[in-house]
């Protein structure tokens, strides 16, 4: 799934010229530090703000020095990743998307779009 999300990356630049596609990072938890995420990652030049899991971390270890590098791990970037979990909070309270009673993606996706955007109004302060 992570190639497909990544594929529908599009931010619009101000002004003119393409829109960017590419993230700077991505920082993810433990489940997601398998090594394909890590090459797909990698072939696309975005860094990966993921760590490891401890038997990974073991598992190289008992390798000695055939065991590798450990993975870069940015930790002040790793420490705003609450705030990608308290969206999702703020968005499974609207009881529609936490269930998933929308059967049509595309009205799911309006759905959470309009979520989205209500949230942001309300951080800016123009409550609707």
């Amino acid at each position: 799934m992570l190639a497909e999300v990544l594929a529908d990356i599009h931010v619009p630049r101000h002004g003119k010229g393409r829109p960017r596609t590419r993230p700077d990072a991505v920082i993810a938890d433990k489940a997601y530090s398998s090594g394909t995420i890590r090459r797909q990652l990698r072939s696309r030049g975005i860094a990966a703000v993921i760590p490891e899991k401890s038997d990974t971390i073991a598992a190289r270890e008992r390798r000695g020095s055939r065991g590798g590098r450990p993975p870069k791990l940015d930790t002040g970037l790793y420490k705003n990743r609450n705030v990608v979990e308290r969206s999702f909070a703020l968005a499974k309270q609207w009881r529609a998307l936490a269930t998933r009673y929308d059967k049509l993606a595309i009205t799911y996706r309006a759905a959470v779009t309009l979520c989205a955007i209500l949230t942001w109004l309300r951080r800016l302060g123009d409550t609707p």
